[in-house]
């Protein structure tokens, strides 16, 4: 038998032992190995180890805990975007982070804001600033306008107005979420919105806007006795322009008659009277202005808009929209033109005007109506329409 075998290790030019008759394979896979890709094989004899393995060392941990807390995250994260338990222990639906380029995202709200508070900041729309500047503008225009030639605007002002647009917007938008959350439910851009989804109740989005008009009150008592009935009585427009998109297809423009009242409320607040000759065509230039960017705006929801019944300028205009938006465009250019010049502004006002004009061309021209994610953007840009105005209106008065 000895014979047998020396002679079989003979022929195949290798060392004869005892492990050379026991099946192996060739490239043995450990299945606890997480880096293996190779299915277990045959089981093979080894040699149970004298010493334990050696700890891993301290960068292997370091990657080993940076997984886990990764992993641990996105546990957290699954959890908490699956909803919040109701009052009758059904399921209620959380709004998902917003892709909306003008809010730049709702990162800062989910990041930094305790869960309880973030349905309110979203109803109030704080990760969307555009339309807290779209209000804010008008405002600076006519304070710094009213501004004593060769000095600066009262800075003090211009904070109360710009915490006053926050709070002013924030409010518009929670009565437009109450008022409208049915109609919010089927439209893809705001069926997440708080109310709309059930995060929160009427009850609780009517609570919040009494907290909103409570501390925007306490702005407004510290103006004068004319601007707190002129700021009161925006109110009206404020709580009533919800309901003008089922009655009109000019909603738009009741948007402009109200964004735009800080026009008339920041020329009181600084002189504590009204110059029809100066105000009236700001005020105009505002309104003309909304109706551009906000008819661009409608032009995200018109599909959604036929299907409830809604109304918009976006459907009045149809295909004829650059028409109408261009002449808007023109008009409110040229009412800026008389406003400055009636009130005497210097001519550092008009190049920053012919760069504001620009803009806004630039806006109507290049816009794609047919396109949600443009709309947005060119909505966006309004922003610094309104920066270049105020510039140019700083300017033309300290250079009065």
């Amino acid at each position: 038998m000895a014979l047998l075998l020396s002679r079989s290790a003979r022929r195949l030019n290798r060392p004869l032992s005892l492990f050379s008759i026991i099946p192996q394979t060739q490239n043995p896979s450990n299945p606890l190995d997480p880096h293996s890709h190779s299915p277990p094989g045959p089981k093979t004899l080894e040699k149970t180890p004298i010493f334990p393995p050696r700890a891993p060392s301290p960068n292997h941990r370091g990657v080993f805990f940076g997984r886990l807390a990764r992993s641990r995250l996105q546990i957290a994260s699954v959890s908490t975007s699956s909803g919040t338990e109701g009052e009758g222990g059904e399921r209620k639906q959380s709004p998902p982070p917003s892709n909306d380029a003008s809010s730049g995202s709702s990162y800062w709200i989910n990041a930094y804001l305790p869960n309880p508070v973030r349905p309110y900041a979203l109803l109030a729309r704080l990760d969307k600033p555009i339309g807290t500047w779209l209000l804010a503008w008008p405002c600076m225009w006519s304070i710094t306008m009213a501004t004593t030639p060769g000095e600066l605007p009262d800075l003090k002002m211009l904070a109360l107005f710009g915490c006053g647009a926050v709070l002013l917007r924030g409010a518009g938008c929670t009565v437009n979420d109450l008022l409208d959350q049915d109609i919010d439910k089927k439209v893809e851009r705001t069926k997440y919105r708080p109310v709309a989804c059930g995060v929160l109740t009427p009850f609780q989005g009517f609570s919040f806007l009494c907290f909103q008009l409570s501390f925007g009150l306490g702005i407004l008592l510290q103006l004068n006795n004319y601007s707190r009935v002129l700021g009161a009585s925006s109110l009206l427009l404020v709580f009533s322009y919800p309901l003008m998109k089922r009655l009109t297809f000019w909603p738009q423009a009741y948007l402009g008659l109200t964004f735009n009242w800080g026009a008339l409320l920041g020329w009181v607040a600084i002189k504590e009277s009204l110059d029809p000759a100066i105000v009236l065509p700001l005020y105009s230039a505002g309104v003309f202005w909304t109706l551009v960017y906000d008819t661009i705006y409608a032009h995200q929801d018109k599909e959604d808009d036929l299907k409830v019944g809604v109304k918009s300028t976006a459907l009045r205009f149809g295909s004829l929209t650059k028409n109408w938006i261009g002449g808007f465009g023109i008009a409110c250019i040229a009412s800026l033109t008389l406003s400055g010049y009636n009130a005497e502004l210097a001519w550092p006002y008009y190049p920053f005007l012919m760069v504001a004009a620009s803009q806004l061309g630039w806006q109507i021209i290049s816009v794609d109506l047919s396109n949600r994610a443009d709309c947005n953007r060119k909505f966006v840009s309004n922003k610094w329409f309104g920066a270049f105005v105020f510039t140019g209106i700083l300017f033309g008065r300290l250079a009065s």
